[in-house]
């Protein structure tokens, strides 16, 4: 029997269908190990990255991730060991990344472009911002990152660089959270809300509470003040003037809500605190002073950026 010329045109398209469906596409991405190291190459400089992925997430569905920068000096194991964000990411269920500043290889003694501060990063304008772009980019190569569910916080030059980013990539960070370090960068024109939560010791002699040249400070900058960096997100995100305030022991939390742009400011204050992550096993990179042990930072960070994506 013979058929219609179209009629063996479509089988025979079917069956190259058919065939295309059943041959192997190629070997499945494979699976990054639990803590790993990445490197990507980003304005002309070999930057690297420490990331931690529980191996209970899923990373074909939407996951959160948390970018947490280490102090002045220090490096991504000094963040992974102070924050001890590793430990809440198996837990809940999200990613972290842990990047590396600039500075000289052979002692990895690394900062941040965070504006005023710090060291080479900032003498050399480390394009920072540019690399937490990259990062993130990077990342989407390996897991499905919930765009409406990034978030950057850091310690010190860290905490400055978190309150950079939310200045320059407002559309990247749902919220921040800086420990112990202020807003340093200007002009500061964020392209829409980022929700804050800060972590200060008022004794803190490396980043003065009130602002100035801290007797401890390696760098000698002269850092903004709390209120003032408080005060920037307050007026920005739209929020009430005043306050809610309540204290627990050393501890005086403040909450600014009924903000237009949907992002609250929250600030924690250490009362006698020095320069340290609060809820931390022990000082951290840089200082060695003590952590206050009433709450931990760690917790109520990931709780308020929970409760806060874009």
């Amino acid at each position: 029997m013979k058929f219609p010329i179209q009629i063996l045109s479509a089988g025979c398209a079917l069956a190259i269908a058919m065939l295309a469906c059943a041959r192997p596409q190629g070997p499945p991405t494979p699976r990054p190990p639990v803590d790993s190291v990445r490197a990507l190459t980003h304005d002309g400089q070999e930057r690297n990255y420490h990331i931690h992925i529980p191996k209970a997430v899923d990373l074909t569905r939407p996951v959160p991730l948390v970018m947490v920068f280490h102090g002045g000096g220090g490096k991504a194991q000094q963040a992974i060991r102070t924050t001890d964000f590793n430990e809440l990411a198996d837990d809940d269920g999200f990613i972290v990344v842990y990047p590396n500043g600039t500075g000289p290889r052979d002692v990895e003694v690394f900062t941040w472009n965070a504006g005023i501060c710090c060291a080479n990063a900032m003498l050399e304008n480390a394009d920072d911002v540019g690399f937490a772009r990259a990062i993130l980019k990077d990342m989407q190569t390996i897991a499905s990152i919930d765009p409406k569910r990034v978030y950057a916080t850091g310690m010190s030059n860290g905490a400055m660089m978190s309150y950079r980013l939310a200045c320059e990539a407002a559309d990247v960070f749902a919220a921040i959270a800086p420990v112990a370090g202020t807003l340093n960068y200007s002009p500061c024109a964020p392209s829409e809300s980022v929700a804050v939560i800060h972590f200060h010791g008022t004794d803190d002699q490396h980043v003065l509470y009130n602002g100035g040249a801290g007797p401890e400070s390696i760098v000698g900058v002269d850092f903004a003040s709390v209120a003032s960096s408080i005060g920037f997100w307050v007026a920005f995100n739209g929020c009430a003037s005043q306050p809610a305030i309540s204290q627990i022991a050393d501890v005086r939390r403040e909450v600014w809500g009924g903000c237009k742009g949907g992002a609250p400011v929250e600030l924690y204050t250490i009362v006698g605190g020095q320069h340290a992550w609060p809820g931390s096993e022990g000082p951290g990179w840089v200082g060695g002073d003590e952590p206050s042990q009433t709450v931990s930072a760690t917790l109520l960070i990931w709780d308020f950026f929970k409760a806060n994506p874009k």
